[in-house]
């Protein structure tokens, strides 16, 4: 039995974005992100009922404040107590899973979209992805980018403007372009 670019495409193998069932799964991300992104000024609840319509999970407490941009928007799980800030976005062509109690600066970049490394196949129209895991009680600062198929442990600090190229261990702190672990401060 063949997969559908779909099943293709959350197993990490190489699919076709421009099937019809995962653009029409998109082009409803849109409508709601238009929903979401008008209710800046509703309150925390009206706003988390709206994130539960669209997210794979939604734990109690969490907030985003729009505008929130993604791809596809059911691949993402939020713990609970989860806080993203303005302008966040989260190319979620795979399972981005984002634990209990992580607060996210403004104008991150989740991407589990990737591209083929082989010209010909790049050509192809062929896409990737590979999932982002960002544990438990981890702070995000503003501007940072995590690329696809990276983890983040738990209590773990990646430091604004940085770009993660590769997993996190818990509790580390990491800084720069591409980012380094960098000593604890107290």
């Amino acid at each position: 039995m063949a997969l559908s670019e779909k099943d293709k495409m959350l197993s990490g193998y190489p699919y076709r974005p421009g099937d019809p069932q995962l653009q029409a799964e998109m082009a409803a991300a849109k409508v709601w992100m238009v929903r979401y992104n008008a209710a800046l000024a509703e309150a925390p609840d009206v706003r988390r009922a709206l994130l539960r319509e669209r997210l794979g999970a939604v734990g109690d407490g969490t907030v985003i404040r729009p505008p929130f941009h993604c791809d596809y928007g059911s691949h993402i799980h939020l713990g609970t107590g989860v806080f993203l800030n303005y302008n966040c976005v989260i190319l979620d062509v795979a399972e981005v899973h984002i634990g209990d109690g992580t607060q996210i600066g403004p104008a991150v970049q989740i991407y589990a979209a990737d591209h083929p490394r082989d010209p010909q196949a790049r050509a192809q129209g062929l896409e990737l992805a590979r999932p982002v895991r960002i544990g438990r009680n981890v702070w995000i600062g503003g501007g940072a980018i995590l690329l696809p198929g990276v983890s983040i442990g738990d209590d773990a600090v990646v430091g604004a403007g940085s770009v993660v190229t590769r997993d996190v261990a818990a509790g580390a702190t990491v800084v720069g372009n591409p980012a380094r672990v960098v000593p604890p401060r107290d």
